[in-house]
Formats: structure tokens, sequence, C-alpha cells
């Protein structure tokens, strides 16, 4: 069996029969993360299953159940992190009251962003009138939270502040959906001022952040200078051997050194690939397969300090990481070695 297919079907065991994802069968992280579902289902953008449409369709139904909270929070900014859009959720897409931090504005702004490209590729993403009233509704959520000047928790669901991969992410979304919804032209010009403001850092406290290659890829929100000097402040500060480090001084599974996240090779190679970096692309590549296993279950990290991968292994968001560096890879013409061969 080719290692591609084998990566399909690892990400398969971690689909839902409501067609989300949860983020790995692991303990800490069987649940649907609508942020980690957004990514997994990159790779089936471009192909001729259902897998993407219905992965929105299930997000859609989330949204449609708590619509009576979007509805509140745009008029009136939620205050507790109970009353933002949950960020993740049972396997049957019901809130868990566990406290968590739900400020998340990038997962917002990711998935309006995954519904345009979905109606890009012609997809049959949008049902009905009431699954484009719901993409309106998130619209006006994210002008009520003010997301352009929001301390929210971040693509890491950490310390509140003003992150540029959330802003960004939100500047992408309305951008990719304003054909389709009433989007005024000031909601996304002050997301922008913003990022002209704080890039190339990710916030107040931290200088760079692996979480700003989403600029780049899959968004491509910052021109090409500007993603150069975040690719050039990542692998200078963030690079290791298993992958990358989140940010310096990252604490999660930080063992005397900071943890390695293994989708940060493929991560890179994918920006390289945009910006029409072929060796640089395939360089990544070669270190991508470096850490994949035979199974095709990439790891979420590796313990910091450590050669062991943590306990969250597969990683969906991960897997399709892989298959999404493996596709730019196969579209630029580029011959990969026998243990890519797919």
């Amino acid at each position: 069996m080719s290692k591609l297919k084998r990566l399909h079907q690892v990400l398969d065991t971690m689909r839902l029969p409501n067609g989300a994802y949860i983020a790995s069968p692991s303990d800490d992280y069987s649940y649907v993360w609508i942020r980690d579902v957004g990514y997994t289902v990159l790779p089936y953008l471009t192909t001729p299953c259902n897998r993407y449409e219905k992965a929105m369709h299930a997000l859609l139904d989330l949204f449609r159940r708590y619509e009576w909270k979007i509805d509140i929070h745009t008029q009136r900014k939620p205050v507790h992190l109970y009353e933002y859009i949950h960020a993740r959720y049972d396997k049957d897409l019901t809130e868990i009251k566990e406290p968590w931090g739900h400020a998340q504005n990038d997962a917002i702004g990711l998935f309006i962003w995954n519904i345009a490209q979905g109606i890009r590729h012609r997809k049959a993403v949008l049902r009905d009138e009431k699954d484009r009233e719901i993409l309106q509704k998130l619209v006006w959520y994210l002008a009520c939270v003010e997301y352009w000047d929001h301390p929210d928790n971040g693509m890491w669901e950490e310390n509140r502040e003003v992150h540029a991969s959330s802003v960004g992410a939100v500047v992408a979304g309305l951008q990719a959906i304003r054909l389709l919804v009433d989007v005024p032209e000031d909601l996304i010009r002050k997301g922008q001022q913003t990022l002209s403001l704080i890039l190339p850092r990710e916030s107040i406290t931290k200088e760079t952040d692996l979480a700003l290659l989403s600029l780049i890829y899959p968004y491509q929100v910052v021109e090409r200078g500007m993603a150069q000097r975040i690719l050039k402040n990542v692998t200078t500060k963030l690079e290791r051997t298993y992958g990358c480090i989140r940010y310096e001084g990252d604490q999660y599974y930080n063992h005397g050194k900071e943890a390695e996240w293994c989708f940060g090779f493929p991560w890179l190679g994918l920006c390289h690939a945009v910006l029409g970096n072929r060796q640089q692309a395939q360089e990544y590549w070669q270190k991508t397969l470096y850490l994949l296993p035979d199974d095709g279950r990439m790891p979420e990290l590796y313990i910091g300090g450590t050669n062991r991968p943590n306990g969250n292994t597969p990683l969906a968001w991960a897997v399709a990481m892989v298959l999404l560096l493996k596709q730019h890879m196969s579209a630029a013409g580029e011959e990969s070695s026998e243990a890519a061969a797919g």
C-alpha cells in the first residue's frame, strides 16, 4: 500500500459519522475542534470525494444548534469565556462544560475561509439559505467582538492577547466570503491595519510563532516580503530536529526544552511551495518523510528534550499537512523519493 493511501486511511479512522473529525484518538484529544477540522479537510478540497462538504455541513449544523448564542453576541460582546462560540465539542457536536479558552477568532475566520474555498472549488458546502444566514451572523459576531483589537486565546488556546495569526485568519475569511454575504469594507480594513502594526511579530509577548505560517499558507494574506521575513524568523528561531517549537519558552510538554511539533516541517514546505520556492519545499518534504512513520500515524509532537512522541498520535491536522505538501509537490512536478511514492 502506498504511503499516500495509508495517510488517507489514517484520517478516515478519525472521521465521525456526522462528517467531522476528532483531533486525535488519544484520551486528551478525542474531541472535535473547529480549527482542526478546518485544516484536516483541506486535502479534500481538490478531490472528487465529499469529505470536504460533509465536514462543512457538520460545522454548519453545529452553528445552527448554537445560533441563539451567536445571535446574542452579534449584539453584545462576550464577557465570560463560555459565552464565546466554543472552540471544541463532543463527538455529537455538543458543547463541553469544562472551562476552556474559547475566545479563538482564528477558528471562526478559518471556517468562513473554508466555506469560501469550497464554493470556489464547486463544492456543495452550502445547502440552503439558512446556511448562508449562519455565515452572515458569524461575520456580525466577529464585528461585535471587534476581532481587530480583541485579545483572544489564539491558535494555541493559551494567554489572551491580540494575535496576528487570529487577526489574519479573520481578514482572510472576510475577504474570501464578501461576495456571498455582507462584509463592510471597513471591517476588513481594520484587521489589515492591525496586521501592519503587529507583523512580523505574533503579539506583544511573542516575537515569532509557528501560528504565523498560517498567514502564508493557507491564507496568503501577507505580501511576499513579509512572508519571507516570517519564514526566516520561524526557521532561525523555531526549527528543531523533529519539527518546530511553537514559540520560545513554550511550556506544553516541556521537559527542559520546548516540544517539537511535527507538522512544522510540512507547514514550512507548504509556505515555500506557495511562494514558488521549489528547492526549499523539496527540502522540507524530505524532512517530513524522515519523521513520517511507516503506518502514516504522524504524531502531534516530540516531547521537549527527548526523542519520544507524545500520546496524541496520530494528530489529524499533522497527517493532513503531510498530504497537502505531497499534493503541492506533485502538482509542481517534483519527483519524491521512493519512500514518498504514491
